[in-house]
């Protein structure tokens, strides 16, 4: 394998994996009913005699912030696919490119959603993805922007 299908392979591998994981988590399998089975006994140690109406918002706002941290990973590692990219517009605006991408792979997760009975597809969780995306985006072009100067 030659030097520059090497180090493509290394900057998309991770994207693609994580990309892979997030629409995984798509599927019934993470809905919120089988997370309970998880974060259920967490919240109750945690909170014990808490009421069942606090508990289920705490379990909704872990969840919610699944969403932003997930994306916003994505965002970093599609940055770090980007940057260096063959593509001139990726390598010219990798962060753009990098929030694209993941607002992209949100609407495609809450659209498989929409057909999961046990799932619910919403605009929304795409705002809160897109959210985590730019946020992850920004906070790096302003880590590198003091890291320059």
């Amino acid at each position: 394998m030659d030097k520059i299908r090497r180090e493509r392979l290394i900057r998309y591998t991770p994207f693609v994996l994580w990309t892979a994981v997030v629409l995984g988590f798509s599927t019934s399998g993470a809905s919120m009913s089988r997370t309970s089975r998880i974060i259920r006994p967490i919240l109750e140690f945690l909170f014990p005699g808490a009421p069942e109406a606090t508990l289920v918002f705490y379990h909704g706002l872990i969840r919610k912030s699944a969403h932003f941290f997930e994306y916003a990973l994505l965002s970093l590692l599609a940055i770090r696919a980007f940057t260096g990219s063959s593509r001139h517009f990726l390598t010219d605006h990798p962060f753009i490119s990098a929030v694209l991408a993941a607002v992209t792979v949100a609407a495609i997760d809450e659209f498989n959603q929409s057909f999961d009975p046990s799932r619910t597809g919403q605009f929304r969780d795409v705002l809160l993805d897109f959210s985590g995306a730019a946020a992850a985006a920004l906070a790096l072009a302003v880590y590198r922007s003091f890291r320059k100067n």
